[in-house]
């Protein structure tokens, strides 16, 4: 789609030239007076009553200024309770009735520890190393109890319990059934069934976690200073669990160094330091250490999925069954969001009409999962785009042939699925064109060449996976445009970056919008002293809602603006128009009335200002979405198997998507990129591990493994954009789609390179361990002899 004004146009991002100077200011780098530093005791035990926290050594140590256990931080600022994990609109308990199960998390653990990692007691010291060290004096008494950390066998009936008032480990459930699938599975040519597993892994940011926390001495107002993707939802939290109006409460994410939905959730350390700040009466910092990163910060992605496929003899799928069980955790903070999410996307562009599928979500004695990167949609994807490539090779068919026979065509747009979105609206693909995706894909990818070089020592391989993405939910986000006396122009928002550009793309959206020049333009985020009201960055919804409520806010300004020109020029709106900044008599460009001498022209002590007009040039705005727009995108991967080492390379990774209307193609570009690049971590190399007692195994960057530049193909991206009917801009949210398809297309190239051996691949990730023993059961099982070394 060629450039529109500003929008579409590869400008280059305005916050790259601070951050590489080093002039970034990141939570790390803020250093109140006084500022004291915590630190947090973890339970060693994956589940423990706790009998007796004893602190008194801890409070004599040297520099420590306090010391709290649970039952103290119950009584100061009591659990962590999430409003939003209790939320289920009528339309989805209609649709699906589900069970929802929200367990308060402690903020300090008092009776019972249900994960490795969970906080049980925290110290505050002069230093983090004082701290740290009386650590080492608290003496926790802890009884064994038993433990469960696969979620299959945590819905057993005689499996150990995490909350002993509840029956069974099942935190939520729900049932979705359209059609008729037992008949269309009675009736079809060709079934398949699987049994397919999304490993566990994680966000793992460059910058960890981190909080400040200060009161003013002078009015008690308290200021917090987060690594957080939500600053206004976490002022909400802390007003309510530490007794403040909000007015009273400031919070800011500065700087943030990747966020990738980890930092969308509210930890109890978000809450503790900010309840000893004001305890204690100075400030208070705690930055999170990479091993405390890696066992107490969110997770993603682990589900089962016993999915079944009916088709008849020319490929057409007639039904779709699937079994899910997804793994919470010890806790399940944001209720149905990822698990629902799975159900939403199950079909991704797929046009079926039976569908038969149950979830369940269970409670385990390991770290808590929530949103990352693709939340809930990864999973999905793996599981049916899988099953896509098992069912291609029981028909006989092309992989690639097989999708494109099933998929939407864009003469069904708009197309419903018969599903309830978790907006509680129905669930309708409002534009794309998916089979141009598939076919644009396999152009890019240009797999032949790649094939032909196979050998029996090094085996080539393609695959596919493609998805539909729910982009910009709601339910608002808020912005307010204002021009200064001299020209430049304030955007503030509602959400916070985390390296997606913000301040580039909302400013083309602003300038276009409004008239003016981009570089007049500056962009403020993350802090909810700028903007009373706001939701956050979170699940690709920044441009979609911000960007909106930004044209909408700058509108209203740009017919103030002309209106109030109109009078210092005596002459009529209609014969104005406003350009790069200034007004001028249409058919006389020569004279100009910059847009900051309007907004001086307002100015309180001008005693020509109009009666009744406001002081500033300024508007805002609350952009409400009616529901989702649906991005979509179409992987595919060439990949060649080393059979003697289980080594797998990457020779050519290509991505087809469709994110509407794009603003600024590079950054575009770069969200989609790194995207992949996080996906292929997930797919080759990343995974949480825990043993069967609890423990954590993969606790460090020793054990868990990142992709690294190395790594990273040869990349080729194409946008086939199909502007979205549901906005004014008609964008769709892009930030998670590189990251969803990786997993299933990688699984797939490898079992297409392998698949004369009879390997198939049922989960990941597939570094050269697993990728031999998959050669080597699929050789014992009789598919065939092969030379691998050490077998």
């Amino acid at each position: 789609m060629p450039p529109d004004g500003l929008i579409g146009q590869a400008l280059p991002r305005v916050e790259d030239e601070r951050l590489l100077r080093g002039a970034g200011r990141y939570v790390d780098d803020i250093h109140p007076e006084g500022c004291l530093e915590a630190a947090f005791l973890r339970s060693p035990f994956a589940h423990a009553r706790v009998t007796n926290v004893d602190l008194s050594e801890a409070v004599r140590a040297p520099g420590v200024v306090a010391a709290f256990d649970g039952a103290q931080a119950a009584a100061l600022a009591g659990p962590l309770v999430f409003d939003m994990a209790r939320i289920v609109p009528e339309p989805v308990r209609r649709s699906v009735d589900p069970l929802v199960r929200v367990q308060p998390m402690p903020s300090l653990a008092t009776d019972r520890v249900t994960f490795v990692g969970q906080p049980v007691a925290m110290v505050v010291a002069e230093s983090r190393y004082l701290a740290e060290d009386a650590l080492q004096l608290i003496d926790v008494e802890y009884e064994d109890l038993p433990v469960v950390v696969d979620p299959e066998r945590a819905l057993e009936p005689d499996a150990p319990l995490l909350e002993p008032e509840w029956e069974d480990n099942v935190a939520i459930a729900f049932n979705f059934r359209k059609g008729d699938p037992d008949a269309a599975f009675a009736a079809a040519h060709a079934t398949v069934e699987e049994r397919f597993r999304s490993h566990r892994y994680m966000a793992a940011p460059i910058e960890t976690r981190g909080v400040v926390a200060a009161v003013d001495p002078f009015d008690g107002r308290l200021t917090v200073w987060a690594s957080s993707q939500t600053p206004h939802l976490l002022r909400d939290f802390l007003a309510g669990a530490l007794g403040y109006a909000p007015d009273r409460l400031r919070v800011v994410a500065p700087d943030v160094g990747g966020g990738f939905g980890m930092k969308g959730s509210i930890y109890p350390e978000d809450l503790l330091v900010p309840m000893a700040a004001r305890e204690l009466g100075r400030p208070v910092k705690w930055i999170e250490d990479r091993a405390e990163d890696l066992a107490s910060s969110t997770h993603g992605r682990e589900q089962v999925h016993r999915i079944a496929l009916a088709a008849d003899a020319d490929g057409r799928i007639l039904a779709l069954r699937d079994d899910i069980v997804h793994n919470a955790g010890a806790f399940t903070t944001l209720g149905l969001v990822v698990p629902y999410n799975s159900l939403t996307h199950l079909l991704g562009p797929y046009d079926i009409e039976a569908v038969d599928v149950r979830m369940r979500v269970a409670l385990t004695n390991t770290g808590v999962t929530a949103p990352f990167r693709g939340a809930g949609r990864p999973e999905t994807v793996f599981a049916v785009e899988r099953a896509m490539d098992r069912l291609a090779r029981e028909l006989g068919m092309d992989p690639a042939e097989l999708r494109e026979r099933n998929m939407v065509r864009p003469e069904q747009m708009p197309y419903a699925t018969g599903l309830v979105y978790r907006d509680g609206a129905d669930q309708v693909y409002d534009s794309g064109d998916y089979p141009g995706l598939l076919r644009k894909a396999r152009e890019l990818v240009d797999a032949e060449e790649l094939l032909a070089q196979s050998s029996e020592e090094r085996r080539i391989g393609v695959g596919y996976a493609a998805y539909t993405e729910g982009t910009g939910v709601g339910p608002f986000e808020s912005a307010r445009v204002s021009v200064e006396p001299g020209g430049k122009v304030i955007v503030r928002y509602g959400g916070a970056s985390q390296g997606q550009g913000h301040r580039t793309t909302l400013a083309q959206i602003a300038a276009d919008a409004l008239g003016v020049r981009f570089e007049d333009v500056e962009v403020r985020g993350g802090d909810s002293g700028e903007l009373a009201q706001g939701f956050g960055t979170i699940a690709s919804r920044t441009l979609v809602l911000a960007g909106n409520a930004i044209v909408e806010a700058a509108t209203e300004v740009r017919e103030r603006a002309k209106r109030i020109a109109a009078e210092m020029l005596e002459i009529s709106p209609d014969d104005l128009e406003l350009a790069e900044g200034a007004f001028s008599p249409k058919g006389s460009p020569g004279t100009k009335l910059p847009l900051g001498d309007v907004a001086g022209f307002l100015s309180p002590f001008n005693p020509a200002r109009p009666k009744g007009e406001s002081a500033d040039l300024a508007a805002g705005s609350i952009y409400r979405p009616s529901t989702v727009t649906y991005a979509a995108g179409v992987h595919a991967v060439v990949v060649a198997v080393d059979v003697a080492t289980g080594m797998v390379e990457l020779l050519r990774y290509a991505v087809a998507h469709d994110c509407g209307r794009v603003v600024n193609p590079t950054i575009a570009d770069g969200q989609i990129a790194g995207g992949v690049m996080q996906g292929i971590g997930g797919a080759l190399y990343e995974e949480l591990v825990y043993d069967d007692a609890g423990q954590l195994v993969t606790g460090s960057f020793l054990d868990y493994l990142l992709p690294t530049a190395s790594e990273a193909p040869e990349l080729r991206l194409a946008h086939l954009d199909v502007p979205s009917p549901l906005n004014p801009l008609g964008v769709k949210g892009l930030g998670e789609g590189g990251a969803i398809g990786p997993p299933a297309a990688i699984a797939n190239a490898v079992e297409d390179a392998l698949h004369e051996l009879g390997v198939v691949v049922r989960e990941g990730p597939l570094g050269p361990s697993r990728v031999r023993e998959l050669i080597r059961e699929a050789v014992k099982a009789g598919h065939g002899k092969v030379n691998t070394v050490g077998s």
